[in-house]
């Protein structure tokens, strides 16, 4: 870093030099990039040491703090030229040789492989014709020369069709592939940032951000480039991506103001500039050090890395790689790349590396091993149960197969040497080798045929095609698994706004000046003072990126931009007639004094601005029982203050607030307070400073709910889940839009409850969370109001922890805050919304909805019941072509030496059953029907009793129809019998017309497998699906050429017009048959088993314990241990002054229950969101009455203190302190007694 530095500092004294270097900009890309890599004081002291200040370092990169880049195509181009563009690229994709490469090392295959090269080899070798009699009736038969000369076509067309197969697989692998890329990039180019150019704030693709840009950040953003803060308000970082430091760090202009690329805002807003984009921000050489960035990014970078990778950046890329795995999910593609690949790509890398090892000893690799060796996540339900399916039909598979060669061998065996006596003669080994690959071959396939391959290729198919269409119903669907999961769904929990409501808010009740105006007030009936007041709390006190800009279109809405209950706010002053843009142009955002932002816990927002007399004066706006409780004052009907008491209050709650609450509102109170100039008020003490206020006004907001929300939530109890609205408004408002919406009905039985009384409920006196009074709550909880995020967290946990019904829940949340990110990280399905929702947000979810609706959550349910059951629909049409090619090989090789079903058909079939038949069937498109059904629910097995009556009933029908076939067909049709042909003889009709009959079979029982709950009419909707239908006539088409002209390749033999038309109608038969089986109910059939239940209780736990492990990285461990340690103690203690209590006082009033204890569930988030904002002040043991003088002596009290500085020890951390209130009893203070001795153990 040394010599970095000091050629930092000799740039601006050469500045002839620095010229050509930064084209004209007065800083390197170098200088920006070390720049970058300072934190806190240094940075302050490297920016005044160079620049001056931040305005100098603007100045330098030619923009205006102000007014930001003037709109220039040339300079940007420049820009992006000297200092690079925001992009990162991403890691290659696989080639498709790559991913051709990679199907060939199926084991089947390889297997088919190495006997079709056998079996080649060997067809090359004849022996003489002497010698070959005296192998026994190896080459009989009435066959010439050029016969014998075929013998390699069977060799090379199993090669032929084992590259069929190859080749489909890869193409399919490349699609889903390419549709993946299609999906990331789409995610990327939707994200957007506001910037300022032209003085104008306008939204750019992220990609477009350029160095010099001055970008809007605000609460929930994701920082798309590496920057210094210009102006900021109450700004909260939380840096773990990059750092691993779960607390929130403050930035201001005076003490930090570097901002990077990759961390998220979790309160405040500002403006910055930017200083390095793409693979030059701290983000992006990150990447680049995982080997995300290509290889030519590399060459380029190798000279640069060596001096400008610090330790600081490895540090964070391993902070990084730890993050990205602790949050279960894999952020991206390009994370996966471990440290090992970053250490082969670069040996200057490498070095850096080296030392971080010896530094940090070998317990980082060692934690970073068992890091990745963790699973991932729980694997999904339906990935369980395939896994699991597919091993038990793999080993069934094998025993069938080994069987029927070692049965082949032993015949073959025992006919030639025992039955005929021949010797084994040397010139006739290469013969009777031949013969054994013959039989290994027939092993081969019957294993082939057994092994469904095409399973996983089905299950990518139908997710892949369902994620697309998922795209036309408004859901980007991040993780794949999401959406079959999404499927099982059980419970959901919404947010209210902008879910179920449209989030266009209007103000349309109001209480001004002692009035309640029902309607929009008439401007000249108000106080004009308390009017003019009331335009300044609201133009000032909103986020000024908050606008109301002119209709699009003729006849439209206006566009609400930013914050929407803001939006509404400055609506009503627009309604007052009113402009907010001239208060606004008057007190621009720098002059503001303070601003205490909006956050979860505040429920609140407050600006301060200074007076021309050198007062200051705060406007605060917020949730209106909050803002009443602070206020002391309200303005009249003639604009002048009268005292608001407690009394007046209530008054006001139930005349004003609770009537606009039942109706739906949004209730929200403007207030404001003066405060002298001296001595200045301390600011930072907030709870001191907004109090005392002054009620300007309350004002009732209307978030219509949505039109198609109800009929919506109508089809999810219809379809057997539940939806819970989670709420930050009052209890009323949520009960009312629930009630309009039909969340609750009339006479049902249900809970609606604050987020205070769930939380009093829920835990024990210890305050912990009991899941027992969680599984009394949950099941009627239909509305949750006033909640915090971590309530909604706790709620989610709740339900899926929860053990009491007979199946394990599976819960999908919607959230759009960055404070939503715990509950969308643990759930099963977590919903961003598109529109409103914050880059955090979408970060921890699984779905994106693209319209923030709540009718497309039902669309998705919709998808993920179709895949699951498209994917069972494929499983009862393999299943059943298995059973038959599986039995049919085995006794045909059994009784006749040879399987009826040939190398190459085998294959053939294979692949019209695998890929094709996987094509045909997962791309069917989910129907209305789909919600008529309860959730299947994790234990239910793939494959019902009516589909295992499907599969076996097809079974007997194609069973016996192939044996009548083969051992009397030749009689049926008056012609040459196929059993018993030697080696080499030429096709047969007979073993031509199974083969046909079979295909025939297996296309019509094709239509059958559409259904899979005893529907009866198999063909409906058939047509919707041109997929299915292309795919069951193009199969018929090949089979045709196969049968005609296959020729030898194929061993078949050209059949006549009658011989087509028995096959066919064999074929149709399937579909009569179906009917036949339809009819028969399937509760008679008590012999049948499921198959494919999803994995066992025992087996889950290691999976589930290892992924609780990755909830809670290392350092919360500790902190929770030691907190656990500490309530024990605490406990110890406890019992003991009660027992000395009792003993003290004969009486036992002292061992009463202690009332309730701070909460331990605080500290049990993820580690990306430690919320320590939300200490509960509830006391430990019940002190509300410490006056009262029967107290027994020696009472404990708890008092909890402000959250200490201090976060290493757990125990102040926690936030108890104990006092002993010993002065009611002299004696407890004497040395002797047994209570001083609890005191000094204490």
């Amino acid at each position: 870093m040394g010599d970095l530095n000091s050629s930092v500092d000799f740039y601006p004294k050469n500045q002839q030099r620095e010229q050509n270097h930064a084209g004209g900009f007065g800083c390197t890309l170098q200088e920006l990039r070390s720049l970058m890599e300072l934190r806190g004081a240094e940075a302050i002291q490297k920016i005044q040491d160079s620049y001056g200040e931040v305005s100098g370092l603007c100045r330098r990169l030619k923009t205006s703090p102000t007014e930001g880049l003037s709109e220039n195509a040339a300079d940007f181009e420049k820009r992006r030229q000297i200092y690079g563009m925001n992009f990162i690229p991403p890691k290659k994709p696989k080639t498709f040789l790559q991913l051709v490469w990679e199907a060939l090392q199926d084991v089947t295959l390889i297997i088919l492989e190495i006997a079709a090269i056998v079996s080649l080899g060997l067809s090359f070798y004849a022996p003489s014709g002497e010698e070959s009699e005296n192998c026994g009736n190896v080459a009989t038969g009435g066959h010439d020369d050029n016969e014998s000369e075929a013998g390699w076509i069977e060799g090379a067309a199993i090669l032929l069709s084992v590259i069929c197969v190859v080749w489909v697989t890869a193409f399919n692998d490349w699609s889903k592939e390419k549709q993946f890329r299609g999906l990331q990039s789409r995610i990327e180019q939707e994200q957007r940032f506001s910037v300022i150019r032209n003085a104008q704030v306008i939204q750019i693709p992220v990609a477009e951000l350029i160095v010099g840009d001055i970008a809007q950040i605000k609460y929930g953003d994701l920082l798309p480039a590496d920057g210094v803060l210009i102006q900021g308000n109450d700004l909260k970082i939380d840096e773990s991506s990059l750092t691993g430091e779960s607390d929130h760090v403050r930035k201001s202009v005076e003490k930090d103001p570097m901002l990077l690329s990759g961390t998220h805002v979790m309160e405040g807003s500002g403006r910055m500039v930017v200083t390095a984009v793409g693979v030059n921000s701290q983000t992006g050489i990150i990447f680049t050090l995982l080997g995300a960035g290509g290889e030519e990014e590399e060459k380029k970078d190798k000279k640069a890395t060596k001096s400008a990778v610090s330790p600081h950046h490895i540090t964070a890329a391993n902070a990084f790689l730890n993050s990205s795995y602790i949050n279960g999910k894999q952020q991206d593609g390009a994370v996966e790349n471990n440290q090992n690949k970053a250490k082969k790509q670069d040996g200057a890398v490498a070095m850096e590396m080296q030392p971080l090892k010896s530094a940090e000893g070998g317990e980082m690799e060692e934690r970073e091993k068992k890091k990745t060796s963790i699973p991932k996540k729980e694997k999904s339900v339906l990935q369980g149960k395939l896994t699991k399916l597919a091993v038990q039909i793999g080993k069934a598979g094998l025993v069938m197969s080994a069987i029927t060669v070692i049965i082949l061998v032993l015949y073959f065996v025992i006919e030639t040497f025992v039955v005929e006596g021949k010797v084994w003669l040397a010139e006739c080994t290469p013969v009777y080798v031949q013969y054994f690959v013959k039989f290994f071959i027939i092993g081969v396939t019957v294993l082939v045929v057994a092994v469904p391959e095409g399973l996983p290729l089905a299950v990518t198919i139908s997710l892949a095609y369902s994620v697309k269409k998922m795209m036309k119903d408004n859901n980007l669907v991040r993780h794949l698994d999401a959406c079959e999961t999404m499927g099982n769904a059980t419970a959901i929990c919404s947010d209210k706004t902008g879910t179920l409501t449209t989030n266009r808010m209007t103000v349309v009740q109001s209480y001004i000046g002692d009035v309640h105006y029902k309607a929009r007030p008439d401007p000249s009936s108000l106080n004009p003072k308390a009017l003019d007041l009331l335009v300044n709390a609201i133009a000032i006190n909103c986020a000024y990126t908050t606008k109301i800009l002119p209709p699009e279109k003729d006849g439209a809405l206006p566009q609400q931009v930013g914050n929407k209950t803001e939006c509404a706010l400055l609506g009503f002053v627009l309604d007052m007639q009113r402009d907010y843009q001239l208060v606004r142009d008057q007190i621009p955002e720098e002059t503001l004094y303070k601003v205490y932002t909006f956050n979860s816990v505040r429920k609140s927002m407050s600006t301060i601005v200074c007076l021309p007399n050198g007062g200051y004066r705060l406007y605060s706006k917020g949730a209106s029982e909050i803002i009443l409780k602070k206020c002391s004052n309200i303005l009249n009907e003639n604009g002048d203050l009268r005292t608001f008491r407690p009394r007046d209050r209530e008054e006001m709650v139930k005349k004003v607030i609770e009537p606009m609450a039942c109706d739906g509102l949004r209730t929200i109170c403007i207030a404001y307070r003066d405060f002298p100039g001296v001595p200045e008020p301390e600011w930072d003490n907030e709870n001191v400073i907004v109090t005392d206020l002054t009620c300007i006004t309350v004002v009732g907001i209307e978030d219509p709910v949505r039109p198609e929300v109800p009929e919506a939530i109508r089809k999810c109890q219809r379809a057997g889940i539940t939806v819970r609205m989670v709420t930050g408004d009052n209890i009323n408002t949520a009960r009312a839009i629930a009630a309009k919406c039909g969340i609750i009905q009339p006479g049902e039985d249900f809970l609606c409850l604050e987020g205070k009384e769930f939380n009093r409920r829920i835990r024990n006196e210890k305050g912990e969370i009991e899941q027992e009074r969680l599984d009394k709550i949950w099941p009627k909880l239909r509305v949750l109001a006033r909640s915090s995020p971590t309530d909604k967290h706790t709620l989610v946990k709740g339900i899926i922890d929860s053990t009491i019904g007979e199946q394990r829940q599976v819960v999908a949340v919607t959230g759009d805050g960055t404070n939503d990110g715990p509950a969308l990280k643990k759930a099963d399905v977590g919903f961003a919304m598109g529109l409103a929702g914050t880059d955090v947000a979408k970060e921890a979810s699984d779905i994106i909805l693209t319209d923030d609706n709540f009718s497309s959550i039902v669309k998705a349910v919709m998808w993920g019941r179709n895949v699951y059951d498209s994917i069972s629909k494929f499983l009862q049409f393999q299943l059943t072509v298995n059973v038959v090619a599986v039995i049919v090989a085995f006794t045909g090789a059994c009784i006749t030496q040879d399987s009826p079903l040939k190398a190459v058909q085998m294959l053939w079939v294979n692949l019209i059953m695998d890929t094709f038949a996987s094509l045909a069937l997962a791309t069917e498109p989910p129907t209305e029907s789909l919600l008529l059904r309860k959730p299947y629910g994790r234990n239910k097995p793939l494959i019902s009793r009516t589909m295992m009556k499907n599969i076996l009933g097809h079974a007997v029908y194609q069973l016996i129809i192939i044996f009548t076939l083969l051992f009397v067909g030749e009689i049926i049709f008056d012609i040459d019998s196929g059993r018993n042909a030697p080696l080499h003889s030429p096709p047969s009709e007979h073993y031509t017309i199974i083969f046909n009959t079979f295909v025939m079979m297996q296309l019509f029982n094709e239509i059958n497998a559409r259904k899979i709950h005893g529907e009866r009419n198999v063909f409906d909707g058939i047509f919707s699906n041109p997929i299915f239908c292309s795919i069951v006539l193009g199969t018929f088409a090949v089979q045709v050429l196969i049968v005609q002209f296959g020729g030898k390749p194929f061993s078949c033999s050209p059949l006549n017009t009658q011989q087509w038309l028995w096959c066919l109608f064999v074929g149709v038969g399937e579909l009569v048959w179906g009917q036949v089986i339809a009819t028969i109910p399937t509760s008679q059939l008590k012999c049948l088993k499921e198959a494919g239940h999803g994995p066992g209780k025992d087996e889950i736990t290691d999976e589930e314990m290892a992924e609780d492990e990755e909830e809670i990285d290392h350092a919360e461990r500790e902190l929770r241990r030691g907190q656990i340690l500490w309530f024990r103690g605490l406990n110890r203690i406890q019992t003991q002054i009660r027992v000395v209590k009792a003993f003290r006082s004969s009486l036992y009033e002292g061992l009463e229950k202690p009332d309730s204890k701070n909460s331990i569930h605080n500290f049990m988030t993820t580690p990306e969101f430690l919320i320590n904002d939300y200490i509960h002040n509830i006391p430990l043991i019940d002190d509300t009455d410490v006056e009262d003088s029967e107290e027994p002596p020696g009472k404990v009290l708890w008092s909890i203190p402000p959250p200490s500085p201090n976060k290493n020890n757990n125990a102040i951390d926690s936030g108890i302190y104990l006092t002993t209130d010993t002065s009611k009893s002299a004696t407890s203070s004497n040395p002797g007694s047994p209570l001083h001795s609890v005191e000094t153990s204490l």
